[in-house]
């Protein structure tokens, strides 16, 4: 390479050492099997609730996989959420097959005004649970028989207020494959190393997983627990930073092996989940706020557009469009990139050549992105439109 190559080289180093930061701050989380399965002698009792609007299709399986926790003082708190698919007749069958008892279905109140029916279903399980540990759990999610038992450990061994664990997605359909594994790296790259997230004071740094958050019941009353969040429709991340806010610890692990989640099922799923939660939830994220609003709108979709970038600079310099220094550069930042995403799929338990769509799944997430902004406040999910309030 000659001098006037400086270009590619500057850029490509640049471009390996983000990739690189990016790893090896991931690689410093921490993994939930670092903690002991054996409960405590005095183990307090926990209230494990589970919030469920036409979930027909999955309470069963979550409720029997919760049913199989080691953890010894247990209570299951299933709140039907005015579903009209059963939901509440399969949830109560299952109650009556557990030998323990340990399962209660309550019907959720109507739903009062400036309420995600989500939240509304949360506080009327926390108002009937009378757990010393509070765990909010989703209908879709699948438990190990241990992940109770050391989640409760990690908890006081951590000194954490709340604790919540990143776990394995289930996927099976073609775009579940290509989206799924390719949206959550992004996320990473935003956040960093659960490590790092724990190890942060401050709110705009923390993130928690909605589909598992395990409470100090004394906690989640100080902060105002999911009546706070009433009207967010991230309220998992807004609970994280009111929390983090009020100076207690919020913790995050690897629980792959624990716990597993099959968010969506199909492309009109995905564009619908993350559609609803993408912008309404992320606009908090950017300081500026209202100000800045009409911008943020504009550039939401960059993000994920950013990483086609090498791929982009090589078709330019293949096609005679952009020079020497294009060339080297995508060919460079190129083989970083595609080493990057062959890792992201194989640890998302994939047959590593998925990484070959990741273009597809930039552009694709990159248009759920702008559809999103272009929604911006308005929310609509399992039959309710809400309007999502900012912090």
């Amino acid at each position: 390479m000659t001098d006037s190559l400086w270009p590619a080289w500057i850029a490509s180093a640049l471009w390996i050492a983000w990739i690189a930061s990016v790893v090896i701050r991931f690689l410093d989380s921490k993994v939930l099997d670092s903690y002991s399965a054996e409960p405590a002698p005095d183990a307090p009792l926990v209230s494990l609730i589970i919030p469920a609007r036409d979930e027909a299709r999955n309470i069963e399986r979550c409720l029997r996989s919760v049913l199989t926790s080691t953890y010894p003082r247990l209570e299951v708190i299933v709140v039907n959420d005015h579903s009209a698919d059963g939901t509440g007749e399969i949830a109560r069958r299952v109650a009556t097959e557990d030998a323990k008892q340990r399962v209660r279905v309550i019907d959720a109140p109507d739903l009062p005004d400036g309420w995600f029916g989500k939240q509304w279903a949360c506080h009327s399980g926390a108002a009937a649970a009378q757990g010393e540990i509070l765990c909010f759990t989703d209908a879709d999610t699948l438990h190990g028989p241990e992940l109770l038992a050391r989640s409760v450990n990690a908890l006081h061994l951590r000194g954490a207020d709340l604790f919540t664990v990143a776990g394995r997605q289930e996927m099976d359909s073609f775009w579940e494959k290509v989206i799924q594994p390719f949206v959550f790296a992004i996320f990473l790259s935003r956040y960093g190393g659960l490590e790092e997230m724990s190890r942060s004071r401050r709110p705009r740094s923390k993130i928690a997983n909605g589909q598992f958050l395990l409470f100090r019941r004394e906690a989640y009353d100080a902060v105002g627990g999911h009546e706070a969040v009433r009207a967010h429709v991230a309220e998992d991340l807004l609970l994280a930073q009111r929390v983090t806010a009020a100076g207690r610890p919020v913790h995050m692990v690897l629980a792959r092996d624990h716990f597993s989640t099959r968010m969506y099922t199909s492309f009109a799923e995905i564009r619908r989940g993350w559609g609803k939660n993408v912008f309404a939830a992320g606009r908090d994220t950017f300081p500026g706020g209202a100000l800045l609003l009409p911008f943020i709108r504009l550039l939401y979709p960059v993000p994920a557009l950013v990483v086609l970038v090498p791929t982009i600079a090589l078709a330019l310099a293949l096609t005679g469009v952009a020079g020497e220094n294009a060339l080297w550069f995508g060919i460079l930042a190129g083989t970083a990139n595609l080493l990057f995403w062959f890792g992201v799929y194989s640890f998302s338990k994939l047959n590593p050549l998925w990484a070959l769509l990741h273009p597809l799944a930039a552009l694709v997430f990159a248009w759920i992105l702008a559809e999103s902004a272009w929604k911006g406040s308005r929310v609509e999910w399992k039959g309710r439109a809400y309007v999502s309030k900012s912090e």
